[in-house]
């Protein structure tokens, strides 16, 4: 048990500090096929929650952990409901978070279909950058951050405060910022790509290469391959392991790897051992993907074996 601290102003102490963007996600599952020009086509599933770091968030604050996002809403009725259903729904603190007027809450459409899904978003840039909404950030056991081009000045200041920084980056950054993103993970205690991703970063044909490469940067590299399950080495414990994915019906993998990592992160706390973190993770990634929605989907503690339990 690890007590709750209070900052300055009686708000406990978050076990874990987000930053990241934010979506309205709306689901759409049961598809036979992609749509096509001039058709219509009636789906047999549809679910509806925030999205983007909201499914990190929500994933580790219904592992039992204390979850602070920073984060931008509109001030809109889909930016409403999410700061409702995240901090009133899921207990989330969004101190840090900010709505801003006549800026629209992004919004992503997902279209479940031939086991895979497809992404239709509307969006603009946040009006600030993540160092202008942060600020300092608070004191933290671990934090999770979305790379981008440019470098964070809130990253470098949690981690040499002692917060275990987990990092992820999208597909576009790596064809656009490979260099620039991997700049950054010195700053980082944990880099978490899907196996694509990995390889664009690295230039190399294989995830197993990919993670090699990885590994040499940042003290713990993961590797998560969808289906297939994840590959993970972590230099401060000199450990290496591998998980093979579960055989599940799924029926929407939005978020998936965002429920992954959150549990990663969870075990990651809890002190269990590499192999223990990414079964743990990989558990909780295939409930996920058995329902709709990221957040939504996302299990809670009880929903998981006990072995890997997070410390309270």
């Amino acid at each position: 048990m690890h007590p709750a601290h209070s900052t300055p102003s009686g708000r406990q102490t978050p076990d874990v500090f987000l930053s990241g963007l934010l979506f309205y996600d709306i689901g759409f599952t049961g598809l036979e096929s992609a749509p096509t020009p001039g058709a219509e086509i009636w789906t047999k599933g549809m679910g509806s929650s925030p999205g983007g770091i909201a499914n990190f968030a929500v994933a580790l604050s219904r592992l039992g952990l204390r979850v602070s996002l920073a984060a931008a809403f509109g001030d809109d009725l889909t930016g409403a409901y999410c700061r409702q259903l995240l901090s009133d729904g899921e207990g989330i603190d969004l101190s840090r978070s900010r709505s801003y007027a006549n800026w629209p809450t992004p919004v992503t459409v997902s279209l479940a279909y031939d086991g895979d899904r497809a992404l239709i978003t509307h969006g603009q840039p946040p009006p600030d950058s993540p160092d202008e909404l942060i600020g300092t950030p608070p004191p933290a056991r671990a934090a999770v951050a979305h790379l981008g081009p440019e470098p964070q000045q809130w990253i470098r200041t949690a981690a040499d405060a002692g917060t275990l920084v987990f990092a992820d980056a999208g597909w576009e950054q790596a064809e656009r910022w490979g260099d620039e993103i991997l700049a950054q993970l010195p700053d980082c205690h944990a880099f978490l790509p899907n196996e694509a991703e990995a390889m664009a970063y690295t230039g190399e044909d294989s995830p197993y290469a990919a993670l090699e490469a990885l590994s040499e940067l940042v003290p713990l590299a993961v590797v998560t391959l969808g289906a297939g399950g994840a590959i993970a080495v972590d230099r401060a414990t000199g450990e290496r392991a591998g998980v093979r994915g579960l055989d599940v019906p799924a029926l929407d993998s939005t978020g998936a790897g965002d429920v992954f990592g959150a549990a990663l992160v969870a075990a990651t706390l809890a002190g269990r051992s590499l192999a223990e973190r990414l079964r743990f993770a990989n558990q909780a990634a295939s409930l996920s993907v058995q329902r709709i929605g990221g957040a939504a989907a996302a299990p809670f503690l009880q929903d998981l074996e006990p072995l890997v339990q997070p410390e309270q």
